[in-house]
C-alpha cells in the first residue's frame, strides 16, 4: 500500500473535534495540550463540514478550515469568498500530499458554493502559488520615532472643528461596525468582520490559549458629531535608567474613513504622556502616516511583506463585479493548473461597468490564475510582471491596457488575520 492511501481526509466528526485541535496547536507550533475551555469555544463557531482532517489511524496529521467571508473588490463591491485558515500538517507526514488533498477537497468545495475567490493568509510564500492563489495584497509596519517626529505638543487638538475622545469596549462594539462597513465598502482587499471578531478585539471575549492586554480605544469625531475613525492601541511599561519614560505605544487597530480622521487618531497616539514610540501594527504599504509627519523620516519600515492571497474560482463574476478606470478591451488567456478558471476571455470594461465572456478571438495577454488574482485588486501591474516574466504580452502594448484598466490609484489593503 502507498503511504499516501492510508491517510484519511475527511470532515470532522463531533467527537473529533480535540484530536482536531491538538494537531492545529502542534502544526502552529503552541503547546499542544487541549483544554475543555478550548474545545467549548471552537465548537461555537467551527463549521463541521467545513473542517477537515487528515487521519492516520486516530491520530490528525493535518488541519484545514474555511468559513465565509466577504471581500471588497475594486469600486466597493462585496465579492462572495472562501476563507482558508487553520492549515497544518504535521512534521512527521509532509511530502506525502496531503494539504494538495485538503486543498483540492476545499476548492471544488467553494466552487460549487458558488464562491467567486478564495482567501488566505499565507504563512510561508511558496507555498500557496502551486493552487493559484496570488499575493494581491502587501503589508507594511512603520516604527515612529516619536520625539523626532516634530510635532508641535502646543497644539491642543484636531483641526476643522473635530474631536478626539477616549471610549471604552461597549461604546466599540456600538459604533465600531457601523464605522468599519464604511470603511470597508471604500477599501479594495479589506474582508468582513462578524460579532466575534469585536468581542475579542474589545476585551469582551478573552481567550485562555491568546496572550491579551486590555486595549485602550479613541474615537475621531468630525464636526457635526459622526463617528469617522477608530483607534485602539496598547502601551507597554518601560522606563530608562534615569526614570525616563519610554513607554512604545502599539497600534492594534486604525480605521478612518476621511484624511481628517486618519490625521487627527495619528497625532492623538503620538502625543501620548511617555509615550516615545508607537508601533503603528498592519497598514496598507502607500500608508498616508510617514507623510503626515512633519518629519517623515521619524517613522521607519519595520515590516513589509505579502498579506492576503486569493484565488479566483470564477473569472467572470470576478471580472464584473469591480469597476474600471478607463475604457478598454482585452482579451486574457488564463491558465490554471488546478483545471477550474482557465480559459480564454474578453473583457470589456469601462467606468460605468463591465462584461466578460468566454471567447475564442486572438488572446492579447497570457497569465495565470495567480497573477490575474495580483490584477484583480489592483495593486499589481501588469508591466511589471511581464519584465518579471509572470505574464507574455502575446500584442504588444498589452499589459499597458491592462494596468490602464485594472491599476487603482490606491494599493489594496487587507487590515485583518484569520
Amino acid at each position: 500500500m502507498s503511504p499516501h492511501q492510508h491517510i484519511d481526509v475527511r470532515a470532522i466528526r463531533d467527537d473529533g473535534f480535540p484530536e482536531w485541535i491538538r494537531a492545529m496547536n502542534t502544526g502552529f507550533l503552541r503547546p499542544p495540550s487541549v483544554s475543555e475551555a478550548e474545545i467549548e469555544d471552537r465548537r461555537t463557531y467551527l463549521v463541521p463540514e467545513r473542517t477537515v482532517g487528515a487521519f492516520d489511524g486516530e491520530r490528525c496529521v493535518g488541519t484545514f478550515r474555511s468559513f465565509e467571508q466577504e471581500i471588497t473588490a475594486v469600486g466597493g463591491a462585496a465579492v462572495r469568498a472562501d476563507a482558508i485558515t487553520n492549515v497544518t500538517v504535521t512534521s512527521t507526514h509532509r511530502r506525502r500530499g496531503i494539504l494538495t488533498r485538503m486543498m483540492n477537497r476545499e476548492l471544488a468545495a467553494a466552487e460549487e458554493r458558488g464562491d467567486v475567490v478564495a482567501t488566505l493568509i499565507a504563512a510561508e510564500y511558496p507555498i500557496y502559488g502551486r493552487y493559484g492563489f496570488g499575493a494581491a495584497t502587501t503589508t507594511a509596519e512603520w516604527t515612529i520615532d516619536v520625539p523626532r517626529a516634530g510635532l508641535d505638543p502646543r497644539l491642543a487638538g484636531p483641526d476643522g472643528g473635530g474631536r478626539v475622545d477616549l471610549v471604552d469596549g461597549d461604546d466599540v462594539r456600538k459604533a465600531g461596525p457601523e464605522l468599519y462597513e464604511r470603511f470597508r465598502r471604500a477599501q479594495p482587499g479589506a474582508v468582513d468582520r462578524n460579532e466575534r471578531w469585536w468581542r475579542i478585539a474589545t476585551g469582551a471575549l478573552v481567550l485562555d490559549r491568546v496572550p491579551s492586554t486590555d486595549p485602550f480605544h479613541a474615537v475621531y469625531r468630525g464636526a457635526g458629531g459622526e463617528v469617522e475613525g477608530l483607534l485602539s492601541y496598547t502601551v507597554d511599561d518601560h522606563w530608562g535608567d534615569a526614570k525616563q519614560p519610554l513607554q512604545t505605544a502599539k497600534v492594534t487597530d486604525l480605521i478612518a474613513v476621511t484624511p481628517a480622521a486618519e490625521r487627527a487618531l495619528w497625532r492623538y497616539v503620538c502625543s501620548i504622556d511617555w509615550v516615545t514610540r508607537v508601533r503603528t501594527g498592519r497598514r496598507a504599504p502607500d500608508d498616508l502616516l510617514p507623510h503626515l509627519l512633519p518629519d517623515p523620516r521619524a517613522a521607519a519600515i519595520t515590516s513589509q511583506a505579502d498579506w492576503l492571497w486569493v484565488r479566483i474560482l470564477d473569472v467572470v463574476a470576478a471580472l464584473e463585479a469591480r469597476t474600471y478606470g478607463a475604457a478598454g478591451a482585452l482579451v486574457l488567456e488564463v491558465t490554471d493548473g488546478q483545471g477550474m478558471a482557465g480559459g480564454r476571455y474578453r473583457l470589456d470594461a469601462s467606468p460605468e461597468g463591465a462584461d466578460c465572456v468566454r471567447t475564442t478571438e486572438t488572446a492579447e495577454l497570457t497569465l495565470g490564475v495567480g497573477e490575474l488574482a495580483e490584477l484583480w485588486l489592483g495593486g499589481e501591474s501588469a508591466v511589471r510582471l511581464v519584465a518579471l516574466g509572470r505574464v507574455r504580452e502575446e500584442r504588444a502594448g498589452a499589459a499597458l491596457v491592462a494596468d490602464a484598466l485594472l491599476r487603482t490609484s490606491r494599493r489594496p489593503w487587507c487590515p485583518d488575520i484569520f
